[in-house]
Parts: C-alpha cells; sequence; structure tokens
C-alpha cells in the first residue's frame, strides 16, 4: 500500500493486506479489532499518534533475517548475550501481544468458539511454563558456560569450575533441552497446524499468522543453541577438564 493509501485505509483493510500490520499498531497502541473499520487517521488523530510515524513502520515490516554464520562466529560469551536478547524479546515483547490477541478473541461464531476457549486455557500455561524454561536457562546453563568461558580464557581459577563440573555438565543440559524443542504442539493441535479456511475471521487469522511466526523464530532460536551453542560448550567443557587434569598430575 502507498503511504495515502494507507493513511485513509481501514484498520481491516490494512491488517489484511499483511497480518503483520497487526503487530506494529499493537505497539504504536492500537488493538487493530477495537478499530477494525476506522481509517487509520482517524485512529491515529483519535489517539495523538504521528500517522506519518505508523505509516514509515507500516511501509518497512519485515524486520531483520537472523544470519546464522554471522552468529556461530561468536565468542561464547557475545552468543550468550545474543540469546540471552532473544529471551527478553520473547518475554516482553512476543508473548504479551500474543497473549492480549488470544485473550481479546470473543464471538467468533460456533465453528471457533472452542478454539477460542482452549486457546485462552492452554495459551496462558504455556507462556508459563516457556518463562521458567527460559530463566532456568539463563541461571543454569547460561552461567555454567560463561564460567568454563572464564577458566580455560584464565579469567577464573581453575578450582572454581573443577567444582562446577561435579555438579554440572553439558550433556546433561543438552539432554533436558531436547524435552523442550517442541514447545508448540498442543498449540498446533489446538489450531489444527494454523489452518485458514475461506471463511476464517480476520482476528483468528491474526493470531494464528502470529503463532506460526513465533514457533518459526522459536526453531531458529533452537538450532542456535542445539547446532553452535551446545558445540562450542562442550569444547570448552573439555578444555577445561583437560586443564584440570594437567594441573593435578603435578600435585
Amino acid at each position: 500500500m502507498e503511504s495515502q493509501e494507507l493513511k485513509n485505509s481501514t484498520l481491516t483493510e490494512i491488517v489484511s493486506q499483511n497480518y503483520v500490520y497487526a503487530s506494529i499498531l499493537y505497539y504504536f497502541g492500537i488493538r487493530f479489532f477495537d478499530y477494525s473499520e476506522e481509517t487509520l487517521c482517524d485512529v491515529c488523530k483519535k489517539k495523538g499518534i504521528d500517522v506519518q510515524r505508523v505509516i514509515q513502520e507500516l511501509s518497512d515490516p519485515s524486520g531483520e533475517e537472523l544470519d546464522v554464520n554471522k552468529v556461530s562466529s561468536f565468542p561464547v560469551d557475545l552468543l550468550i548475550e545474543f540469546l540471552k536478547h532473544s529471551h527478553y524479546n520473547f518475554a516482553k515483547k512476543k508473548l504479551p501481544y500474543l497473549a492480549n490477541l488470544i485473550d481479546s478473541l470473543e464471538g467468533k461464531g460456533e465453528k471457533y468458539g472452542a478454539i477460542e476457549r482452549d486457546l485462552k486455557v492452554v495459551f496462558p500455561m504455556f507462556v508459563e511454563d516457556f518463562i521458567h524454561h527460559i530463566y532456568l536457562e539463563e541461571d543454569t546453563f547460561f552461567k555454567y558456560v560463561i564460567k568454563l568461558y572464564k577458566a580455560v580464557s584464565g579469567r577464573s581459577t581453575p578450582g572454581r569450575i573443577f567444582y562446577e563440573m561435579k555438579k554440572y555438565s553439558v550433556t546433561d543440559f543438552a539432554a533436558e533441552h531436547d524435552i523442550h524443542d517442541d514447545e508448540m504442539e498442543g498449540i498446533r493441535k489446538i489450531t489444527k497446524d494454523y489452518e485458514v479456511l475461506d471463511d476464517t475471521p480476520l482476528q483468528i487469522r491474526v493470531v494464528y499468522s502470529e503463532l506460526s511466526s513465533f514457533e518459526s523464530e522459536l526453531i531458529q532460536h533452537a538450532k542456535v543453541e542445539n547446532n553452535i551453542l551446545f558445540p562450542k560448550a562442550l569444547g570448552l567443557e573439555n578444555e577445561a577438564r583437560k586443564m584440570i587434569d594437567s594441573i593435578s598430575k603435578y600435585n
């Protein structure tokens, strides 16, 4: 859509063109389904928002693609900061937006009534479990890997990592991580793999699109952890073990 066309289109027309527009509007404080038949210009005037700023964001909704090759070259400490930043975006931006979308679903007819009810029960449980998982990962696995990194790079004493390696192992963390790799299986079943039919309401379409997009991000995130972080962490653990074995020979 051109700038003038966006300005004079209803929010329903705008979101129907690209479901990602719904999230952009949301971050400006506009829930599209609350103003579905009003124009973007009128809604922005009502809420005191600069319509040109909104149009600028709507004109470039793609976002950056994850460059796996670039990420794989990161040292371990920077890689973990990258993953923690992803966790922050999931917990503070993506999940609250999805929760708001799902909580606002109502009156979508008999066909989608059961899906609405199931999502409203299952999604909060998914969020609670997911948040617990990422915070636990940061407090245990990430901290352990940073300690390995510091020990191998000579920034902490071997004695400290020796006791950490008595409690933890990268292999155990990897096995635990595999359990959480398909966290959205239940949501896929409820939505029949985000199935969209000719009569699927727009708000349901947006919810499905955002759930599918979020799942894709989780898959990419898991690949970075499984294919990049875990091998690096295992290498550090092996180096730390050799270092400790070398020191013990002289005692």
